[in-house]
């Protein structure tokens, strides 16, 4: 599946010149989960970044350069990223690849980008270990989500707000780095002098959580964390209440957070993230809301923040590159680039050389409040230093 760019396709279809403008732009790749189970939580961030990408056209594009975006559906299959980047790296000859999926498809994409020397960008995409410091020299990431800090945070919280032992449940989806985490998660717990008491690992699709989460309550867990597609994280703890188990559970906020709090109304049920809410009504909540207004976006727009995000990093990538944006250049540009978020996070999103996650991260988490009938902060921005 190709979708181009709106208002670069009608450009194209409008204009004679039409070759020239298509040999004459920025040539961007993505490989993304746009259709399968886990499109829910990344196929927004593609639209979010196209309708940042095409109102930056609009505009002039960069410095009179339209970026043309080629995007593929993987649908969170190895095999169908494996011929997705090959495509794009040898017909559309992107200077840079997107990688908007599950970690099973990390390892052909990293193979290919690595072996055509071109940077490989994971935008919305889960950051892998190979962006921390020190990093990959092609590999970087500006998702909110990353491994081992995302488990400081949430067990540092499990810790400071109980009284009593913890008993902990862990749950993952069975990829890479999602099943990664949580073991590291378990390690972490017994440092903190919790006691882990089940781990499940559940395979993709699952269509019924009822086995798993019976597991964790029979186990006697008082606290569930779970760090996986927004499908495990939420049918897990679905599927606990209908067992009748009242634990308190923390999961990471997806961009499907948001609304499915208020869905769920679960006083017990927190989510740790780094994306402010789009209840806090900052001036780019606003600005995201009318941009994504007027392109009839398909997707509600409190999951649109992730892909908002990754429109400007590419943008400042982009800039600082120059033009031709050759992958070497852009390698360059990025190892020294910095983006103000205008408080989508708590921070800039700041790379070096040796860091393509970012110098500082910062966590929020957020709970259902009952008695108010909102969501309320349970914690407000912690900041970590990524080193």
């Amino acid at each position: 599946m190709r979708i181009v760019s709106r208002t670069f396709a009608l450009a194209l279809a409008a204009a004679p010149w039409a070759v020239a403008v298509a040999q004459d732009a920025y040539v961007v790749g993505i490989s993304g989960a746009l259709t399968g189970p886990v499109a829910g939580t990344y196929a927004p961030v593609v639209e979010g970044l196209r309708i940042y990408v095409d109102r930056l056209n609009a505009a002039g594009g960069i410095g009179g350069k339209p970026i043309r975006l080629v995007v593929q559906d993987n649908q969170g299959e190895p095999s169908k990223a494996a011929a997705d980047v090959k495509k794009l790296l040898t017909q559309d000859k992107v200077s840079m690849v997107l990688n908007v999926a599950t970690s099973s498809t990390y390892a052909p994409m990293v193979a290919e980008t690595r072996r055509a020397g071109v940077p490989l960008y994971f935008a919305g995409a889960v950051c892998p270990q190979e962006v921390f410091p020190p990093a990959d020299p092609l590999q970087f990431c500006s998702t909110a989500f990353g491994a081992r800090y995302d488990s400081r945070m949430a067990l540092g919280f499990v810790k400071e707000n109980s009284t009593e032992p913890v008993k902990l449940g862990l749950t993952a989806m069975a990829i890479p780095v999602s099943r990664g985490e949580i073991d590291y998660a378990e390690g972490l717990a017994k440092e903190l002098g919790m006691t882990p008491v089940s781990k499940e690992i559940v395979p993709p699709p699952t269509p019924d959580y009822t086995p798993f989460a019976t597991k964790i309550k029979e186990a006697g867990a008082n606290w569930t964390y779970s760090w996986a597609p927004w499908v495990t994280e939420i049918k897990t703890l679905e599927s606990l209440r209908k067992l009748g188990w009242n634990g308190r559970y923390i999961a990471w906020a997806h961009i499907e957070a948001e609304p499915e709090l208020a869905r769920v109304k679960d006083g017990g049920f927190y989510v740790v993230g780094a994306n402010a809410l789009f209840q806090d009504r900052l001036p780019v909540h606003e600005e995201i809301r009318q941009a994504a207004t007027k392109a009839g976006a398909t997707h509600a727009v409190e999951q649109l923040a992730e892909g908002w995000v990754s429109g400007m990093v590419l943008e400042q990538a982009l800039r600082d590159t120059g033009w031709p944006a050759t992958p070497a250049k852009l390698v360059g540009a990025m190892n020294r680039l910095k983006v103000d978020t205008k408080g989508l996070r708590g921070g800039p999103i700041e790379w070096t050389k040796t860091n393509h996650f970012r110098t500082k991260q910062y966590y929020r988490v957020w709970r259902w409040d009952p008695a108010g009938s909102a969501i309320v902060r349970a914690k407000d921005w912690t900041v970590f230093e990524i080193e």
